[in-house]
């Protein structure tokens, strides 16, 4: 089973994705996870990424693309894999189509997670609290400018995965136990 969660930066992707894998045994690949360990190691990736993420930027196609096709051809991701944070333009969903095509695989479910945004603010704030400020990119400005990105590349996906048939929206407000189980319905 192959799923993409979708929402706005801070919907809660990722804390979705991590219960997912935990539920269901699938691969979470977050983009966002991969490049912050890549900027971790300090690897010449991982630099170039930083100050593009620390800009509130996306990080190129091509490196992204590549990234996600080398990872999953691992073994781990045989089952399936929940994409967090990728694809976010219509380039990279018609990328992201050909390489699973090439594979032999298809997405089964595209879920949105919808918030509203400004209470992503707060959710943001938080999670910079609580973490000690360890992403560099939990801050007001930058959230404001990811929603701007957010909104002029990968709103427009919405409508994409539609026409397709596989996208399903999940209201990501209620309690992160209720979004799952929204989640759950939704993938039986």
């Amino acid at each position: 089973m192959n799923v993409i969660l979708f929402g706005a930066p801070g919907a809660g992707k990722g804390t979705q994705a991590e219960r997912l894998v935990a539920g269901r045994g699938l691969v979470q690949l977050s983009t966002g996870d991969m490049l912050r360990a890549a900027i971790a190691a300090g690897t010449e990736l991982g630099l170039r990424a930083k100050d593009i993420m620390d800009r509130g930027d996306l990080v190129s196609d091509d490196i992204i693309v590549g990234m996600i096709a080398a990872r999953i051809d691992d073994d781990d991701c045989a089952r399936g894999v929940i994409l967090d944070g990728f694809p976010r333009t219509v380039a990279q969903a018609n990328a992201l189509d050909e390489m699973l095509k090439s594979k032999g695989l298809a997405l089964d479910f595209v879920i949105e997670i919808k918030v509203d945004e400004a209470a992503l603010f707060a959710r943001i704030e938080n999670r910079a609290a609580e973490t000690g400020g360890a992403r560099s990119d939990d801050n007001a400005d930058t959230l404001r400018k990811r929603l701007a990105v957010y909104h002029e590349n990968t709103a427009p996906l919405l409508p994409y995965y539609a026409e397709k048939g596989v996208l399903q929206t999940v209201d990501g407000m209620n309690s992160i136990d209720d979004v799952a189980s929204q989640i759950d319905r939704i993938l039986g």
